[in-house]
C-alpha cells in the first residue's frame, strides 16, 4: 500500500486544508481512510461541541498511526 495518501491526510489535517482533504477523501483507494476523513470533516463543519470534533480528529490520527504501522512504513534498524 502506498503511504502517500496517509502523508497527505496528516499534512492537510495539520494545516486545516479541508478542501484538499475532501479531494483526498474522494480519490483515495483506502475506504477506511475515506470514511475517517468524512467523519472528521462532517464533525468539523456541523458539530457544535468541540469534544465531538476532537474525538473524530483523534480517530483519524489513530487510524493514520495504525496504517503507517500495518502497511510497513520503512524504518531503519540499527545493527550492533
Amino acid at each position: 500500500m502506498n503511504t502517500l495518501d496517509y502523508d497527505k491526510a496528516l499534512y492537510f489535517m495539520n494545516r486545516l486544508q479541508v478542501d484538499d482533504m475532501l479531494v483526498l477523501m474522494i480519490r483515495t483507494k483506502d475506504d477506511f481512510l475515506s470514511k475517517k476523513i468524512e467523519h472528521y470533516l462532517h464533525a468539523l463543519y456541523y458539530e457544535t461541541e468541540y469534544e465531538k470534533v476532537e474525538t473524530h480528529q483523534n480517530e483519524l490520527y489513530h487510524y493514520l498511526d495504525h496504517a503507517y504501522t500495518a502497511f510497513g512504513v520503512p524504518t531503519t534498524a540499527h545493527h550492533v
